[in-house]
């Protein structure tokens, strides 16, 4: 796994963090997932290497987030698995729950 950290200045924003979760036998990332907090308080997450339809936005993690800007404000949430994609590297299922858990460690690595 590895973090990165857009500078905040540049984007105009209060807090971002992009996290993927690398499948390490072919040095891909298997999901990656961007969280971004806006000075005025907008919220955007996204999610790619998930669906065959490239990046996504997750709108269920935008509106917990939104709400409270934690970690621990996605506890609760469940990522639909409809849409996404099931191969040999992960199910839909699969896919669904790493999109949460990398929001929610870019979350609390945002701050």
């Amino acid at each position: 796994m590895s973090l990165s950290r857009p500078s905040a200045d540049t984007l105009t924003l209060s807090s971002a963090l992009a996290d993927q979760f690398a499948f390490s036998a072919a040095s891909i990332a298997l999901t990656g997932v961007f969280v971004a907090k806006s000075r005025s308080g907008d919220v955007r997450a996204a999610a790619t290497g998930a669906s065959s339809g490239g990046v996504t936005r997750v709108g269920a993690i935008e509106a917990a987030l939104k709400a409270n800007w934690s970690a621990s404000a996605l506890d609760n949430i469940k990522i639909p698995a409809t849409g996404l994609m099931s191969d040999i590297h992960g199910t839909a299922d699969y896919r669904a729950n790493l999109i949460k858990v990398m929001a929610q460690r870019a979350v609390a690595q945002a701050g």
